[in-house]
């Protein structure tokens, strides 16, 4: 790598760097860096007498905590984030100018927020939600931000209509519930009567809409955009982030449970990974559609509720994303990075997608109310890792000090500077399309078809992916009050299957539907989550045991584990060590009271020689919700006599062996595959 490849790489580092501050073993001074005596007691008249209006010290730190919120996101207002670098595979020269798609050797460093939609900041992580996948890339060209969610669809054609989604999915105003939760009268009555949201809903009812973990879940850039190369030709192209662990998701259960048990799961599963350098990564795909084909399919490649299905168009794999450090401080990075579609590089433009060109306008907006005025590109996380120039000055916390008196364009004064650049030394120049038609509020005949899609995801499913679809439908319905609204949404459905929506109606409680179904016989594999990648790496593993097991093998039995990337942790009856028969000491990590099944990916079942009532009856109820959402389970020693007792040792995805390299093989198999459905 060059000296000026390793310079862009370690840029943004020595930016933040410079904003740093570790107040260990330092002496407390105020703001104004004057050290502070006292900061038990404010200055009082008389030992009980009242506090002086002369405490500056008192006042600066009350006003600086009066002042320590900023408002919250009005969606995507609860998420996460980490850094990270990306390094494209080979040059995308032949359809994109843009530079970090350019050299294999150039580590581009990233920053990404992963976030629910719908609830506040103090929401659960594993409520069904859609989640955003948004990610900043600090190029030498400037900040690219690809802003986009783990489902590769959205509810609504037109940004005009965001407001009125927002509106109907937040809680209802009226008493402020539910939180974070689309199961309620006013989302559903949005979508009975704004029927384009039928793909998006196939989506948010299926497994995608609870993902495992935020380093398990594929991320989409939504729209469609333009790629545009040196010759000025251009490509429309969508992007996706393809997890190299695979995509897996919990079941609504235990989403349910552990939104209780850790509301903050996935933010902990992120930053203990990377802690322990599991690096979560992501590659990157392109699909790629050349401008003489935009009519050749059957559906409209600029609609935002459609998918280009990858059996048409292929994702091409460019580039790999690691995420390798966590942030911080979660207030200065994650709260308030201001992520925005319109921040582009030369290469990469806009297409007519009418949800796109909306986001073009609210997002600076969204910024300037959340983060004080015009200025949020200065705060360091936003800050791009090459230098800016412009006539811009002053507003809210204006931290560039601009010398010179000149801030206008043209000028004598400063040389007509600063300049701007031809395209042909880099200069962004948007992609010259012709534009002609008459100013209309309307949309293309082309945007109408709203079940062909949501069809065409319904057949991709597998048995298990249905019956999912169809329980999150009941559940969902179930929750509305209004009988009406119930029933429109079954009628909506049954354009799109009607088994599905004749077996929702009948969970639900309303009649029928008297028409329907559907002509779209097609499918999707690469749809289902049946066909992911499948493996053991980084997954958690509970190791149910106490006093009197046999340390050498158990022993043996751990370090395999460990070897294949899992992570066992030790339950027990209480915290601190167990003894083996031999002698051997393992740390205990939890207790039943401090730790549940699910938040665990597989149980492997020791036991040991208790014959506490009370240990059998808590690992017995551990072990039995773990069975009863279709996770792998294996035993060894006494463990394998307890499960059989209890009937599950036959059972798809129970693992017992008596020899420990077939057990620790098998075993492995089992924790890769995720769930056993079949059961």
């Amino acid at each position: 790598m060059s000296k000026k490849h390793q310079g862009n790489e370690n840029t943004k580092n020595k930016q933040l760097n410079l904003f740093r501050v570790d107040d260990r073993g330092k002496k407390m001074t105020t703001n104004q860096s004057l050290k502070v005596s006292e900061d038990e007691f404010s200055l009082k008249a008389g030992e009980r007498g009242p506090t002086l209006m002369e405490d500056f010290h008192f006042r600066e730190k009350m006003t600086h905590f009066d002042h320590e919120r900023i408002p919250e996101r009005v969606v995507h207002a609860r998420g996460f984030a980490a850094h990270g670098e990306f390094q494209v595979y080979e040059s995308m020269r032949k359809y994109t100018k843009a530079k970090f798609l350019q050299d294999p050797t150039v580590k581009t460093p990233v920053f990404v927020r992963f976030s629910t939609v719908v609830g506040s900041r103090g929401s659960a992580e594993t409520v069904r939600d859609v989640r955003g996948f948004a990610t900043k890339f600090y190029t030498e060209e400037g900040n690219y931000d690809l802003v986009g969610n783990n489902i590769p669809v959205f509810f609504i054609q037109d940004a005009i209509k965001f407001p009125d989604l927002v509106h109907a999915i937040k809680p209802e105003p009226h008493n402020e519930i539910p939180q974070a939760a689309s199961a309620h009268d006013t989302f559903w009555d949005f979508v009975a009567n704004n029927q384009e949201t039928a793909h998006m809903v196939m989506w948010l009812m299926s497994d995608r809409a609870i993902p495992r973990s935020f380093r398990m879940m594929e991320g989409f850039g939504v729209h469609t955009f333009r790629l545009v190369n040196e010759q000025g030709e251009a490509f429309f192209a969508k992007f996706h982030w393809k997890p190299k662990l695979g995509t897996h998701s919990l079941v609504w259960d235990e989403a349910q449970k552990i939104a209780g048990d850790d509301p903050d799961f996935h933010r902990r599963d992120l930053w203990e990974n990377i802690e322990k350098g599991n690096y979560p990564e992501f590659e990157l795909g392109v699909q790629i559609i050349r401008e003489e084909d935009e009519f050749m399919f059957d559906f409209d490649i600029l609609d935002a509720t459609k998918i280009w299905p990858e059996e048409i168009v292929p994702v091409h794999l460019i580039g790999k994303m690691t995420l390798n450090r966590n942030v911080d401080n979660v207030f200065a990075e994650t709260e308030q990075v201001a992520f925005h579609p319109g921040h582009v590089v030369p290469g990469i433009d806009f297409t007519n997608d009418p949800l796109l060109q909306g986001r073009l306008f609210s997002y600076t907006d969204t910024q300037l109310i959340r983060l004080g005025g015009p200025n949020f590109h200065e705060i360091p996380i936003n800050r791009p890792v090459c230098p800016f120039h412009n006539n811009q000055r002053d507003g809210y916390h204006r931290q560039t000090i601009n010398q010179g008196k000149v801030s206008y364009h043209r000028n004598s004064l400063a040389g007509n500077t600063p300049t701007p650049v031809p395209e042909e030394e880099g200069g962004f120049k948007h992609y010259q399309e012709k534009v002609e038609g008459r100013k209309i509020r309307s949309r293309s005949e082309s945007f109408k078809d709203h079940f062909s899609q949501a069809t065409l995801f319904w057949n991709s499913m597998t048995k298990p992916e249905k019956e999912h679809i169809i329980d999150a439908f009941s559940f969902e319905l179930g929750m509305v009050k209004s009988e009406s609204v119930r029933q429109q949404v079954v009628d909506m459905f049954a354009h799109v299957s009607l088994p599905l929506a004749t077996t929702v109606a009948k969970n639900i409680g309303v009649r029928a539907p008297k028409g329907g179904g559907s002509h779209v016989t097609t499918s999707s594999p690469a749809l289902s989550q049946e066909y992911t990648k499948k493996s053991a790496a980084t997954r958690k593993v509970a190791v149910i045991i106490t006093d009197g097991f046999n340390g050498s093998e158990v022993g043996f039995v751990l370090n395999e584990l460990v070897k294949r990337g899992m992570q066992p942790e030790i339950i027990s009856e209480s915290l601190g060590k167990i003894q083996g028969s031999d002698g051997t000491l393992l740390e205990v990590n939890y207790t039943f009271l401090t730790a549940d099944s699910v938040i665990f990916d597989a149980v492997y079942v020791v036991r040991g020689s208790s014959k506490h009532k009370k240990f059998n009856k808590d690992a017995g109820l551990f072990i039995y919700e773990a069975f009863s959402h279709y996770k792998p389970i294996g035993a060894t020693h006494e463990g394998k006599q307890w499960l059989e007792s209890n009937e599950m040792g036959q059972s798809p995805g129970v693992v017992m062996a008596d020899n420990l390299n077939l057990f620790v093989e098998e075993f492995t198999k089992s924790v890769a595959h995720h769930r056993f459905w079949e059961r």
